[in-house]
């Protein structure tokens, strides 16, 4: 074991991957920072320069770009209420607020912090038990699936705060939206009214854009007075109090992201959302969720950020993607003539070592490179908001038409962006509808595969411990959401008497 160690470190300890790795990380953090350049959008552009490269440096290379940009998402999503990353849409439920709150630069920091925590708690994980967690992992069938979608959907109930009847209907619109499209099952057109760009249904870049940031410019210029100064929301950074206050929610995060970046198809989203109502179920304060808790912020982050190492645990162990950006390093483990799986631990097991140390400098880098970035990025919020918006306004549309080139997804922001000023004005959570809307394709696609496995019967949902597991979770939350909802409901009435 010793030699193999000491030859993956010399596989690794080159100029060319330190500063392949440095590259990737600051890539990523810029090109997750733009709303509608996706993180598989920047692997995969930056695959054909590891073509001429060393594997293990032109994996490193794909890795660095994968971490910055889960982290880079963030930086938009704060500042300006447009997640760069469909990852970091749950940042913005407390971070933008923060923003406006005039603390812009200690959500930055906070989400610097946990996002370096967890990616380091991932690495760890994907080290030394990639064998245990993707046997585990192996264990999720559609059912099982379904029934943890269903139970991550129970957080809807947690961002509708006080509207908690306009949150559900906002969640049943995004559930609707979500069933545009081709149904993939039996091939039949759902909703599509004629218009074959709709066939792939509604794509989620738009959607997102259009449903956070173009609300926020039409309230601006529709007010009837425009400030025209400064608006210096940056502030101060976060403090080791701060931290500290949110270590807790920082870990539940990362184990979170761990648990399911395990489980092929799952995706970040997911896993922050999840992290996200875990945080608020047992915070001290969970009113402040949603208004600009930086507990929200640290979770949120942890658990987009936990996925990234736990991705690759079962394309290592097994040679199976976890999501889109992994399928992208499968292809450049295979263009190097490696494949993924058992037998690598075996045959190339000095060029797994290295990966892993590389991947433990990532962190280290995703630190510093954040960091400094932090100091620079924060000043966009002193641009008055009259130069700000109109910026940003091109960076919508830009993002938009990147997503397919298209024009149709820049007509499909711009119609999310009226629906979403409707929804602002009518004072409807929007939260709901986005979680839906994310959650919904795999909701309805596990649900019908574990039917279409078991000929129809629903006995397939309760036919393992891990769907009773979420079920049980499930019925809990539900429970607890409806005692506290008619409390505060007797207790208006108490107050109203």
């Amino acid at each position: 074991m010793m030699e193999n160690l000491i030859s993956g470190f010399f596989l690794f300890a080159t100029i060319d991957s330190f500063v392949a790795l440095g590259i990737g990380v600051f890539i990523g953090v810029i090109v997750g920072a733009i709303p509608g350049l996706t993180t598989p959008m920047a692997v995969a552009l930056t695959l054909p320069f590891t073509f001429t490269l060393p594997p293990v440096t032109g994996i490193l290379l794909l890795l660095g770009v994968y971490k910055g940009g889960i982290y880079g998402g963030s930086i938009t999503a704060i500042l300006i209420n447009a997640p760069g990353t469909p990852a970091a849409s749950c940042t913005v439920l407390d971070g933008y607020p923060m923003a406006k709150k005039g603390e812009a630069k200690r959500a930055l920091d906070m989400a610097l912090y946990s996002s370096c925590v967890a990616d380091f708690i991932s690495n760890i994980s994907l080290i030394l038990f990639a064998g245990i967690l993707a046997s585990f992992a192996l264990k999720f069938g559609p059912a099982e699936v379904f029934t943890l979608i269903f139970f991550s959907l129970t957080i809807i109930s947690g961002v509708s705060g006080s509207q908690l009847l306009k949150g559900m209907a906002s969640a049943c619109l995004g559930l609707l939206l979500a069933t545009v499209g081709m149904d993939l099952i039996y091939g039949t057109n759902r909703f599509v009214f004629g218009q074959t760009n709709l066939l792939a249904g509604l794509n989620f870049i738009p959607v997102l854009i259009g449903l956070f940031a173009i609300p926020e410019i039409l309230n601006f210029f529709c007010k009837k007075e425009i400030k025209l100064k400064k608006n210096p929301l940056a502030g101060v950074g976060a403090t080791l109090k701060d931290f500290l206050k949110c270590l807790k929610s920082i870990i539940k995060g990362s184990f979170i992201g761990v648990i399911l970046g395990a489980i092929p198809g799952i995706g970040a989203a997911p896993s922050a959302f999840l992290s996200y109502s875990e945080a608020r179920r047992t915070s001290k304060n969970p009113e402040n969720f949603g208004k600009g808790e930086i507990e929200g912020v640290a979770a949120a982050e942890a658990g987009n950020n936990g996925v990234a190492g736990a991705t690759m645990i079962p394309l290592l162990a097994l040679g199976i993607p976890g999501d889109i950006i992994t399928a992208i390093i499968l292809g450049a483990f295979m263009i190097h003539g490696l494949r993924p799986g058992p037998l690598m631990f075996t045959q190339n097991i000095e060029l797994i070592y290295a990966i892993f140390m590389g991947i433990m400098l990532s962190s280290i880098y995703l630190f510093a490179i954040g960091k400094a970035s932090i100091k620079f990025i924060s000043k966009i919020t002193d641009i008055p908001h009259r130069i700000l918006f109109p910026v940003v306004l091109v960076l919508c549309i830009f993002g938009s038409y990147a997503v397919n080139n298209s024009t149709f997804d820049i007509g499909i922001m711009f119609l999310m962006g009226l629906l979403g000023f409707g929804m602002l004005k009518l004072n409807i959570p929007t939260a709901p509808f986005l979680i839906a809307f994310i959650l919904g394709p795999m909701l309805e696609d596990s649900f019908r595969q574990s039917l279409l496995i078991s000929r129809g019967s629903y006995s397939i949902f309760f036919s393992t411990p891990i769907c009773w597991f979420f079920w049980i979770l499930t019925i809990v939350i539900i429970g607890m959401t409806a005692w506290a909802y008619t409390k505060s409901k007797d207790a208006a009435f108490l107050k109203n008497k």
